[in-house]
């Protein structure tokens, strides 16, 4: 009989337990990982409409080291895997010094807007997700679609600014805010006094009106993958992808999301304002960047 001091020695012709190796890394199996972050860099694309991009992603799931391995290949690339998953994919987004981000001011610029107007697209975007997504039970459900239209957006921010406007009042603000001002007050002004649709002379919505402004947020939305259109109606509908609800759930947290909800305006899913009780939140950080991850 040993003791506890004594090491243990497998019975005579039974060989020890050799520890676990291990499994040595192939190039295939890199070559298969960096496949499988370029399936997730096309953002329109699934699982279910390729073949291969379905293998990849069955194989992440089911093999632990595999996974790793994408996993530190997207790493290496910038970018931060959010899921992996048959209904997104694998839902990859850029960390804020990767190549793939998008800068509030590159955006602005893509848009053919004023510098100036950069806050403006940012509340845009910032109004689309809280729409997208009013309740926080919304984000956690994964068969959740959300639903806005480019007026129920415009309506939104509105009121937000409206709400902003009477919070100047009640502590008795300056009537023009600080240049460095943050980011919502100082574009709530500029939203509220520039033109919901500011049509041409053939009727088509200018680039600049807040309603123009909305419909470059939801294009690009849909061009990442991250909205689906389903009609013209109310400046036009779109519905939400599960790559978007995994962004939205990543920014939920944000000091701009924050500020956003602080002020109280609660949308319903079919774009419509309501008033509710606001909450703490902290300041906006300003022109950090898209209010999402953008690839």
């Amino acid at each position: 009989m040993t003791t506890t001091s004594e090491a243990w020695t497998p019975p005579e012709g039974e060989p020890a337990a050799a520890s676990a190796a291990p499994v040595p890394i192939s190039p295939a199996d890199v070559a298969e990982a960096a496949r499988l972050v370029s399936f997730g860099l096309q953002a329109k694309l699934l699982p279910a409409r390729d073949a291969e991009y379905g293998e990849l992603v069955r194989r992440y799931r089911e093999d632990p080291p595999f996974g790793r391995l994408a996993d530190a290949v997207a790493t290496g690339m910038g970018l931060v895997v959010l899921e992996v998953s048959a209904r997104a994919g694998m839902a990859v987004a850029a960390a804020e010094d990767s190549v793939f981000a998008v800068r509030m001011g590159d955006y602005s610029r893509r848009a053919a807007s004023e510098s100036a107007d950069r806050f403006l697209h940012g509340l845009a975007h910032l109004a689309v997700a809280a729409l997208a997504f009013p309740r926080p039970e919304d984000l956690a459900d994964d068969g959740y679609l959300g639903r806005v239209t480019v007026n129920g957006v415009d309506a939104f921010v509105r009121q937000a600014c409206r709400r902003l406007e009477e919070r100047a009042e009640a502590e008795g603000a300056n009537t023009d805010p600080a240049s460095d001002a943050p980011g919502l007050e100082a574009a709530w002004r500029v939203w509220a006094r520039r033109s919901a649709t500011g049509a041409t002379k053939d009727a088509r919505r200018l680039s600049g009106s807040t309603t123009g402004i909305v419909s470059k947020a939801v294009s690009f939305l849909v061009d990442s993958g991250f909205l689906q259109k389903t009609s013209d109606d109310s400046g036009g509908t779109y519905r939400t992808t599960a790559r978007y609800q995994l962004q939205v759930r990543d920014l939920a947290g944000g000091a701009a999301m924050a500020e956003l909800l602080d002020l109280g305006v609660v949308p319903v899913s079919d774009g419509t304002p309501t008033l509710a009780p606001p909450d703490e939140s902290d300041d906006l950080v300003a022109d950090a960047g898209l209010p999402f991850h953008a690839l």
